[in-house]
Formats: C-alpha cells, sequence, structure tokens
C-alpha cells in the first residue's frame, strides 16, 4: 500500500520534534538538594595505636568531621600498619593512601632540603627552632606542594639524644661505640662517617635485635621513643645534650585536598595547626616522664662539660657543609638559620 504524505503530516511532525528538543534543553524540575558527597581521607603514622600522638589525631579527626558536617572523614591508620614512612609516602603517591603524619626523616626522602629544620647543634631552645621555621616553613611548604604534598601543619616531637655504653659523653667515648642509623638514611650516614663515628644502618625492626646480640650498642632517638621501645634498657647511659630537634608534620596529597571543598580548607588546616600545637605541649610533658621513668630503671645521665662541649660543636660544624650538600639545602636557607640561633 503507498504511503502518502502530506503537508498536515509534515507540519505535525516539525512540530512534535520541535517539543522535545525544547524540553531537553529546558531545567529539569526542582527535586530536592542532593545529598553533599562524603570524603573519606586515609591517614597513617607510625605513632603505636593508643599513644598520646594516636590519641591526638583521633580528636583532630573528630573535629574534622564536627567542622564539615560529616562531609569529611579521616580514617587513621596507626603504628606502622601501612608500613615505614618511605612506604606510606609511596603509598600517598599512588593514591592508596591520602595523608600521613611524619617525621623530618622520611619526609626529607621527598623533600632533602628540609633537613635545616632539624640541622644538629644549632638550635638550643625550643624558641630557637620556632624562628627559623617561621621564615623557612612557607619555602619548604611551597616546594613540598610542587612535589604533590600540602603541609597542614608541623609538630615538635621532641629533642634527639645520645643512649650509649660507656659513661663518657665525649665525642670521643661516643666514636668507640658502635652507633645505630636508620636504614636507608643516607644522609645521617655519611654524616657519621664524617665525624668519625662507627654508624651501623639497621631497619626499625631490627634495632631491638640488633641491641640484643650486640651489633650495635649506641643510638639516637628521643627519650620518649627510647622508653616506649624499651631499647634504653640495653644501653646504661644517655647524654644529656639536646642534639637536634625531631620535627614532624601531617602532609596530605595536593590531589586528595583539592578533593575537599574550598571553603572547608582553612578551618581544616587551622583545626590541624591546633592539635599539633596540643601535640608540642604533651611531648615536652612526655619527654620529662620518659626521662624520669628510665632513670628508675637504671638509666644514668652524663652530661658534657663545657670543654666536652665544644669539642662537640667544633666537629659536628666540620660536618656542616657534607650535611648541607647532601641535603640540598640552599646556601640562604642554611646561613639564615644560623644567624638566627647565632642571635639568641
Amino acid at each position: 500500500m503507498r504511503t502518502i504524505i502530506t503537508y498536515r503530516t509534515i507540519k505535525l511532525a516539525l512540530a512534535l520534534l520541535g517539543f522535545i528538543t525544547a524540553q531537553l534543553y529546558m531545567d529539569p524540575a526542582p527535586t530536592e538538594a542532593a545529598t553533599p558527597k562524603t570524603i573519606s581521607i586515609k591517614i597513617a603514622t607510625l605513632a603505636p595505636s593508643g599513644s598520646p600522638y594516636h590519641e591526638i589525631m583521633k580528636d583532630m579527626a573528630a573535629d574534622w568531621q564536627k567542622a564539615s558536617d560529616g562531609r569529611v572523614l579521616l580514617k587513621i591508620y596507626p603504628g606502622g600498619v601501612a608500613g615505614g614512612e618511605v612506604d606510606i609516602l609511596r603509598k600517598i603517591r599512588i593514591g592508596q593512601l591520602h595523608a600521613g603524619a611524619l617525621s623530618i626523616s622520611g619526609l626529607s626522602r621527598t623533600l632533602p632540603e628540609m633537613s635545616v629544620l632539624s640541622t644538629p647543634m644549632i638550635y638550643k631552645t625550643k624558641e630557637d627552632l620556632l624562628q627559623v621555621q617561621d621564615v623557612l616553613a612557607p619555602k619548604i611548604e611551597e616546594r613540598m606542594e610542587k612535589k604533590g604534598f600540602v603541609v597542614l601543619s608541623w609538630a615538635i616531637a621532641g629533642w634527639v639524644r645520645f643512649f650509649v655504653p660507656g659513661d663518657q659523653p665525649s665525642i670521643e667515648g661516643v666514636k668507640k661505640s658502635r652507633m645505630h642509623v636508620f636504614a636507608g638514611d643516607d644522609q645521617i650516614l655519611e654524616l657519621w662517617k664524617t665525624m668519625g663515628v662507627n654508624a651501623i644502618p639497621l631497619s626499625g625492626t631490627d634495632v631491638l635485635t640488633g641491641l640484643q646480640s650486640g651489633m650495635v650498642n649506641a643510638f639516637f632517638t628521643t627519650p620518649v621513643m627510647a622508653y616506649a621501645s624499651q631499647w634504653f634498657a640495653f644501653t646504661p647511659y644517655m647524654i644529656e645534650m639536646p642534639w637536634a630537634p625531631m620535627i614532624g608534620a601531617i602532609v596530605i596529597s595536593k590531589r586528595a585536598w583539592q578533593k575537599v571543598p574550598e571553603p572547608l580548607r582553612p578551618k581544616l588546616k587551622s583545626i590541624a595547626v591546633q592539635h599539633s600545637l596540643r601535640l608540642d605541649i604533651e611531648m615536652q610533658r612526655l619527654e620529662t616522664q620518659a626521662i624520669s621513668e628510665m632513670q628508675k630503671r637504671g638509666l644514668t645521665l652524663v652530661k658534657p662539660d663545657a670543654q666536652q662541649f665544644e669539642q662537640w660543636q667544633t666537629l659536628t660544624k666540620t660536618a656542616f657543609p657534607e650535611f648541607k650538600n647532601k641535603n640540598r639545602i640552599p646556601d640562604e636557607w642554611f646561613e639564615t638559620a644560623l644567624a638566627i640561633t647565632k642571635e639568641n
């Protein structure tokens, strides 16, 4: 049968096509407001589960959730369950994790020049460090952002001391020991070699075994770490001379941070800073407590006299060029740190 297409048929078809097209370009009918997307941020740390550091991070997570009306959730992986600091950084880069609460030792694998903030024997007080940090932290943060990381806050996790087998607090006494250095920390290993110290690299999980076997008989860390790990039980003496500050920072990948709504970012960063300040205060209390507890268990404190202290300073300064070059610290940064600490 032959189909007859009339003018009226064409007119109706065009009208129908126009109606359909108009519907496609019209605003959709009003609906209920979409529920804001929840952002889950996975953060890892070596701080043991239940430790003051972990508890403060849990408080920070609760405050982030409250400040964001439940839109930003912080999931914490404590106690090294996500691996060491190198592992954590690698997992952040590939997206398995989003953030980390890390020491400067780990962070310097990404940006070696930030080691200027832990230069040995130039920081006499916390105030020294904070003044240098005020000047250099913005420069460090800018470089970290170019590497794909945003620094949310800084913290001081204590002051590094030497734990040794003998009662001589001189550098010559330390040279006779077998000093543990964390495996992979090549900058510190080179620093010790420059100073003539017999440094032996071991992973963190092998330190206790190394002390028990005598492979190493000395180490350097914060009193809180020495007490928590029970390493001090194998080294009867602690040299009462703050060697360097143990700096830490909370960092998040730039990619993950940009997923957080922009209006929320200043609030969340402010909360991270507030809790890091809490940590600073808490760590001072814990450091004093840790030293006291170790003394009760047989640890003896030995303090260098004026001559021994000067020898420490002189030898350490001879290693500054190597330390600066290995860590690629800009001359301007290093001179700034020296100038500020010298004035105080």
